[in-house]
């Protein structure tokens, strides 16, 4: 029923993850029929993506295609003794705008799980332990997302590591009740782990 420009819209933005159809309809729709340039610029910034982008080769951070490494790493304001291992790339972020980290980042490129045949060696483990030696690393802190293929890998990650440097600090980020949630509102998965880190008064 519709023009398959149209469509062929449709179908590409319905393959996009959180998209489905109807939504997909309503941005192939908005893009027809507002300005031009603006279907114009969103094309000519995808196209311009994967040229323009590039994995850092120390911490895999997503760089700048002309940058050599993450500038994360190569500030010397950073504490390259402190290592802080993220699943993914927009994790990083993800904590750089709270302000209240100065060390570097590692990422993974995901999380250990089986089920998704994801094993240890896909992921930027090796990178790692390497790091650890090569930057005289002091702690390594552990962010992986509290799910149970974050919590495999942590557990992963401070064997191998313990093993490699048994002196290095490791560290896993607290987990718990966010500020602002009542109790009633809580998960039976985050108040177990809030219990678990409890602190002191």
């Amino acid at each position: 029923m519709l023009p398959r420009a149209l469509t062929n819209v449709i179908e590409a933005l319905g393959r996009l993850p959180g998209v489905g159809p109807r939504t997909a309809e309503r941005y192939a729709y908005y893009l027809f029929k507002t300005n031009p340039k603006v279907a114009e610029n969103i094309a000519d910034t995808l196209s311009a993506l994967h040229s323009g982008v590039k994995s850092c080769p120390v911490t895999f951070a997503l760089i700048d295609a002309d940058e050599e490494v993450s500038p994360l790493y190569s500030d010397d304001s950073r504490d390259k003794a402190t290592v802080m291992v993220v699943e993914e790339p927009l994790d990083i972020y993800a904590i750089e705008q709270t302000h209240a980290y100065k060390g570097t980042y590692h990422v993974l490129g995901g999380a250990i799980s089986p089920i998704d045949g994801v094993t240890p060696e896909q992921l930027h483990i090796g990178e790692l332990v390497k790091r650890v030696n090569n930057d005289n690393v002091k702690e390594v802190i552990i962010a992986t997302n509290p799910s149970v293929e974050g919590e495999s890998t942590a557990l992963y990650l401070e064997k191998i590591l313990h093993e490699q440097n048994p002196n290095l600090k490791l560290t896993r980020l607290a987990r718990g009740l966010p500020l602002g949630v009542d109790l009633s509102y809580a998960d039976q998965i985050t108040l177990s782990a809030a219990l678990e880190n409890r602190t002191n008064l």
